[in-house]
């Protein structure tokens, strides 16, 4: 008796350990960030959420709209001038000397990789004409991509005018993703280091400060940031198995690892999974005056969204569609579009076609009274 006890307590002990051994790795990670998110850089879906809108200073990961505004606006070959007031910026700097001509694209590469104040400076002047005005784009282009909770005051983030000077976690990544989608901007952010050369046979060397680009596989972006008020700010991307992941920390003495520990936890439990197949019948509607009294709706394209094993089957589908359509109607023309949720996250939409061309039918007296009633 005593010994099949033991056996029994032994393969409890043993199923228990490979439960937790199983789940271990799964734990949410618990990080030391004032405010931190998880984004899925295609959907915008977040994975992971603390104070996500909760506005803090952003340091200089404020230069992450500041480039996609120089991109956007400007011309990577043009020449800029550089003023007395951008080599004259204090904090960090590429050195930039009045007069001094360098191209735009040189110098934002200044701006990412060695968070140049000088370069923002010179950037912000050559595309907005003066400080003042490039900043008003900068509030303009944040509403115009839905960071509502995001306000500039200077496209460099030192600390003067920090409390008009502020952006959530949620904005920043938001931000980001925006800017990811930009090949240019794309190039810039995942570059470890740039030569430059400045006339003269003189070269700048620049060095990119985020330390992820090399201690985490797969990392490509984005930009690091501090000040004494904002503390530790970090904007990191990673992309593995077709799924590009962006981290915000705000305010996080220890930035690197809670960063590596969010995108471990977030590619462990997420995966891109097919939700709707391009073709797919989705929804079935009436047609009035047509040779069909039905037609049936087929989805555009392909949707795939980061989700968890438990997730797969717990997405929704919210339609807008009419609730009849008259003939003639041709095949392949975008009836509505279906958005998808998964509860209540919006994730993706898809437009919906008609499957088949249907023509029109002079209705008879049967038919009108038919289609009153």
């Amino acid at each position: 008796m005593k010994k099949k006890i033991i056996y029994l307590c032994f393969f409890l002990w043993v199923i228990l350990f490979r439960y937790n051994t199983v789940y271990a790795g799964q734990d949410i990670p618990k990080i030391s960030a004032k405010a931190a998110v998880v984004m899925d850089a295609k959907t915008g879906r977040v994975l992971y959420a603390k104070n996500e809108d909760l506005r803090l200073p952003m340091a200089s990961t404020t230069k992450i709209m500041t480039t996609i505004l120089a991109i956007e606006k400007g011309r990577l070959d043009d020449v800029v001038r550089i003023s007395q007031k951008a080599a004259c910026v204090e904090g960090s700097k590429i050195y930039l000397k009045p007069n001094e001509k360098i191209r735009l694209e040189d110098l934002l590469y200044g701006v990412m990789l060695e968070s140049g104040n000088d370069a923002a400076i010179a950037v912000a002047e050559h595309i907005g004409g003066n400080l003042s005005e490039f900043v008003q784009m900068m509030n303009a282009k944040a509403l115009s991509i839905g960071a509502y909770d995001t306000h500039f005051d200077n496209p460099h983030g030192l600390d003067a005018g920090i409390d008009n000077h502020y952006t959530t976690a949620r904005d920043l990544a938001i931000i980001t993703a925006y800017g990811l989608k930009n090949p240019i901007f794309s190039k810039i952010v995942s570059t470890k280091n740039k030569s430059v050369s400045y006339g003269n046979n003189e070269y700048r060397y620049f060095t990119n400060h985020n330390k992820m680009l090399w201690k985490y596989p797969g990392a490509d972006g984005v930009k690091t940031g501090y000040t004494r008020k904002a503390g530790r700010c970090l904007v990191t991307s990673a992309t593995r198995k077709g799924m590009q992941l962006i981290v915000v920390t705000l305010n996080d003495p220890d930035d690197w690892k809670d960063t590596e520990n969010l995108l471990n936890y977030s590619f462990d439990n997420y995966s891109y999974r097919k939700i709707i197949s391009k073709g797919q019948i989705l929804k079935t509607i009436r047609v009035y005056n047509g040779r069909q009294q039905h037609i049936s709706l087929y989805a555009s394209s392909d949707v795939y969204l980061p989700v968890k094993n438990e997730e797969i089957n717990l997405f929704r589908i919210n339609f807008m569609v009419p609730a009849y359509i008259y003939a003639p109607i041709s095949k392949d023309s975008i009836i509505g579009y279906g958005t998808i949720y998964i509860g209540e996250d919006k994730l993706a939409k898809v437009n919906l076609l008609a499957s088949i061309h249907v023509q029109y039918n002079k209705p008879n007296i049967r038919d009108l009274i038919k289609n009153v009633i």
